[in-house]
């Protein structure tokens, strides 16, 4: 971890920090370390419900002991053909995959999830999967099968006819599309109780107020992936990219 391990008293404090609600921000700015340094430490001991100061200081002291010798950078770096720095990559890799469990992927999905980003081809075999993540092929399979439900992964056949899994640009928009999909189901449901419990009573008032939030939501959502599809499709010229309006009484989105 940047600045070197967490000591067990910014465990503690951490663990105050998560008892106030605070936000992983403010905690790691009392404790001068990175946002993302308390994230991952969260995320790796319980998550935010379940982090235990006492518990988290010994799973990570017993991990160390656990750990194989690091090679150094240089020799790390060497091993990869890309010519990338495989140190940071690594730890790249998993700030990103605490990233994805923090908006709310369970570890192993976000871990396939995260493998399969940072792939120049944006596919793997299952075996390939497993053996890069040091995991069961079931473990594997589970992942896929949730990734596949919320439309972050697709399936598909090399030459070799082997099942390979694939994310590209399509399945983000896909994904957003499904998301506000679900919220349409949601809103149905919310105005079968209004129906139910009487149009013009507490409950049903509030329900109506949900079904009217999440509805807006949804159109709001479906309208902008439409919008913003065209950036999925091209090549960013500069660091950052505006989508050009739909209309020009609308704002740019940004990519």
């Amino acid at each position: 971890m940047p600045g070197g391990r967490l000591s067990q008293q910014e465990r503690q404090q951490i663990a105050l920090g998560l008892a106030d609600s605070l936000p992983y921000a403010e905690i790691a700015r009392r404790l001068d370390r990175p946002t993302s340094t308390v994230t991952r430490e969260v995320m790796r001991n319980g998550g935010p419900t379940g982090y235990r100061a006492d518990l988290a200081h010994h799973a990570t002291e017993r991990r160390a002991h656990r750990r194989k010798p690091v090679p150094s950078r240089a020799a790390e770096a060497a091993r990869r053909p890309d010519g990338r720095d495989a140190q940071a990559v690594a730890d790249y890799e998993e700030t990103f995959t605490t990233v994805l469990m923090a908006s709310g992927l369970n570890k192993m999905g976000a871990r396939v999830l995260t493998n399969l980003f940072l792939t120049d081809s944006g596919s793997r075999t299952a075996s390939e999967l497993a053996q890069r993540l040091q995991v069961s092929p079931a473990s594997i399979s589970k992942a896929i099968t949730f990734l596949e439900s919320q439309s972050l992964v697709r399936r598909e056949r090399d030459e070799r006819r082997r099942e390979r899994y694939v994310v590209d640009d399509e399945l983000f928009y896909q994904a957003t599309i499904a998301s506000a999909r679900a919220n349409d189901h949601l809103v149905a449901t919310a105005r079968q109780g209004v129906a139910l419990l009487g149009a013009h009573t507490p409950a049903a008032t509030r329900l109506e107020n949900i079904a009217r939030f999440l509805d807006f939501i949804s159109e709001s959502i479906t309208r902008s992936a439409e919008q913003a599809r065209e950036v999925l499709r091209s090549r960013p010229s500069t660091a950052t990219s505006h989508v050009p309006p739909a209309h020009s009484d609308q704002a740019a989105i940004r990519s």
